[in-house]
């Protein structure tokens, strides 16, 4: 009889750490680890072996990294990876690359010490694994197709004149969501646009620097008093909440405020749109992404009821069907589409 556990191979050069995450992961009901590689060519033949519905991996490994691992495994079989990586600039840059190349989601290596982070990073590696798992493939930048079997759901048609702003909210598989979107935007795109994934302070930066040297228009992280402006791209910084003032009648303000001990989003979609709510009202055009969980639903609530549009990206092109699933069965989205066809979809509707 054939296991109904998930199967999981864990991939790291450190003995040490392959035996303390497969500890961890033995401990989660439901789960079983099938095997296990100490760099990536090793990983890329396990994979080919032991077809895991899951792989963590490292990022750096001797003989073959784990970015051209996750490259030689997507190809091959493509399988959702979550990449383990330690929170610095070096390691933000390369699980961006990792991204990219077609893993699904990313944790830090740092799991804690004391028994309550301990508990807790266990609580988190077992919900992403058991996200991860529910799709048989993660598609990639490269492996998104741009035929879908659901057609595009337009429930209303929209008004050039009516948006004062694009918001975009994301987490698992935004960074290569927004990628997408961002960079086939043109330079003279008018609107300004507010971006909200799900991501540590260490790797907002980085995330920044990559889309601005990709696209046209201009994107950086969010400063608290940036001014919002035609053509420019504002990254909610990690660990925050980034919601907006309005001052006078052609003046808004970004504002940047620690997050509080007991918010779960840092930074959260739902602050951000409320705050779009209440200072926009009609005129913003909120896009929700890819993502676990249901942040961003009760913002996208907000914005409706004042009149705003929102649009939300269709099942098949999401890593997580859990962000706009939520908005799309609350009647929320004015429009479901693919994840190719939105950055197209803005211009047009701008």
């Amino acid at each position: 009889m054939l296991s109904s556990k998930i199967r999981v191979l864990v991939v790291d050069d450190s003995a040490f750490f392959r035996k303390r995450l497969i500890e961890m992961l033995d401990k989660i009901e439901g789960v079983e680890v099938i095997g296990e590689a100490d760099n990536g060519i090793n990983a890329v033949r396990a994979s080919r072996r032991l077809h895991p519905d899951v792989i963590t991996m490292d990022v750096e490994m001797p003989i073959m990294d784990g970015i051209s691992a996750v490259k030689h495994i997507m190809s091959d079989s493509p399988t959702a990876i979550l990449m383990l990586s330690s929170f610095t600039k070096a390691g933000a840059t390369a699980t961006l690359d990792a991204l990219d190349a077609g893993a699904a989601d990313f944790l830090s290596k740092d799991f804690g010490d004391t028994t309550g982070a301990h508990d807790a990073a266990s609580d988190i590696l077992a919900e992403r694994i058991f996200t991860l798992a529910k799709r048989p493939y993660i598609p990639s930048r490269s492996s998104i197709k741009t035929e879908v079997a659901k057609a595009p759901i337009q429930k209303q048609a929209t008004s050039k004149e009516r948006y004062q702003l694009i918001a975009i909210g994301a987490s698992t598989g935004g960074p290569v969501a927004l990628q997408t979107i961002l960079t086939s935007l043109p330079a003279d795109f008018p609107l300004p646009i507010l971006v909200v994934v799900h991501m540590p302070a260490n790797f907002t930066p980085a995330f920044a620097e990559r889309l601005n040297a990709q696209s046209s228009i201009t994107i950086k992280e969010a400063a608290d008093g940036d001014l919002l402006k035609p053509g420019l791209a504002l990254l909610a910084p990690g660990g925050t909440q980034m919601t907006v003032d309005q001052h006078g009648s052609s003046r808004s303000l970004v504002r940047i405020k620690e997050a509080d001990i007991s918010q779960t989003y840092k930074p959260s979609v739902d602050i951000t749109f409320s705050s779009l709510a209440n200072t926009y009202r009609k005129g913003v055009l909120a896009v929700v992404l890819t993502g676990m969980g249901a942040d961003g639903l009760e913002g996208a609530r907000l914005l409706k009821s004042n009149g705003s549009s929102v649009w939300s990206q269709d099942e098949a092109s999401c890593v997580v069907f859990g962000m706009p699933q939520a908005v799309e069965k609350a009647g929320l989205s004015d429009r479901v589409l693919p994840i190719d066809q939105i950055g197209s979809a803005l211009v047009k509707a701008v």
